[in-house]
């Protein structure tokens, strides 16, 4: 196999590329303290040759590793958990209290993503997810701190992507591990280092105020930098907090719009691309309609999915795993 892409960053962190679809799409994160290390997201089941490869490149120990965290259980995130398990035999696994009992028996996770993608497609992008040991499991609770090393990662409840989101703050680096919490910014929108992000309200609990929140609670933190899985490190936070908080409103505003619209699905699937189009113009993204399409579909394709199931949900609840 050819090695992922890694790209390495200050304060022992590093990006190894899940290869999840296409280079750069999602990344696993890895950092290491004093030769033990943690993987923060597995990618698939697909990506875990990589990450083997990649610790082998910097002669890790597969015994070094000593905790896999997952931001969350969506299974571009946690779907390589078991294989890791399988593989790290030291390494304990680190999940969010609503995410724990789904990993133990994976069988209402797996239906869920059968739901959405089809059970041929979820073979060939997800392969086998197999149950975790309890004891290997830890449940991190909002405020909770794990030592890696003598390093502190604390864990902080983040709802509004998900309602089993943690995101991490690695108080060395000042930077919080974000998952899916401070939406996606994909490096090939970059101009001029300045990075675009925007939501992902892909099923099935969106939940906008719980976004809005998260986000504010992330900025409390002032942190330096945030790293998303989709796809690594990003700057310029104050800027981009305001962005999401503006986009998250476009991406509701556009779903109530549609709420009784015979296509609905169409009818969202258009305005968030003609949204995305037209901030991607002002933030002077030099790539071609076309080609911002093609990279964007899939993430149009789930907000779209993830915005018609929120409208149809009452509105004083929403669907747990």
């Amino acid at each position: 196999m050819n090695l992922p892409v890694v790209i390495d960053y200050e304060d022992g962190i590093s990006a190894i590329d899940a290869q999840f679809h296409r280079p750069r799409r999602a990344a696993i994160h890895l950092i290491v303290e004093n030769g033990s290390a943690a993987l923060i997201d597995t990618g698939t089941n697909f990506s875990i040759p990589g990450v083997v490869a990649s610790l082998k490149q910097k002669s890790i120990a597969k015994e070094a590793v000593a905790y896999i965290i997952l931001t969350h259980i969506h299974l571009d995130h946690a779907g390589g958990a078991s294989e890791c398990m399988r593989l790290f035999p030291n390494a304990k696994l680190i999940v969010h209290p609503r995410g724990a009992s789904h990993m133990v028996n994976p069988a209402r996770l797996v239906a869920g993503a059968i739901a959405v993608y089809g059970e041929s497609e979820f073979k060939r992008v997800y392969g086998e997810i197999y149950p975790i040991e309890a004891n290997r499991v830890i449940e991190a609770v909002d405020g909770s701190t794990i030592e890696l090393n003598g390093r502190p990662l604390l864990f902080l409840d983040t709802p509004g992507h998900a309602r089993h989101h943690n995101c991490i703050f690695d108080a060395r680096s000042q930077s919080f591990f974000t998952g899916d919490t401070f939406g996606v910014s994909y490096r090939e929108l970059d101009v001029d280092g300045m990075e675009f992000v925007f939501p992902t309200t892909s099923p099935v609990q969106f939940d906008p105020a719980a976004a809005h929140h998260s986000i504010d609670r992330i900025m409390s933190y002032q942190p330096r930098h945030a790293f998303l899985t989709h796809y690594s490190r990003i700057n310029h936070l104050t800027r981009h907090a305001g962005s999401m908080h503006e986009l998250i409103d476009a991406h509701v505003e556009i779903a109530q719009r549609a709420r009784d619209h015979q296509d609905r699905a169409a009818e969202i699937s258009g305005a968030l691309t003609d949204l995305l189009l037209n901030q991607l113009t002002k933030h002077g993204c030099r790539l071609a309609q076309v080609e911002i399409k093609e990279l964007l579909q899939s993430d149009i394709r789930l907000n779209t999915q993830g915005l018609i199931h929120w409208l149809d949900q009452p509105t004083d609840r929403f669907k747990q795993l």
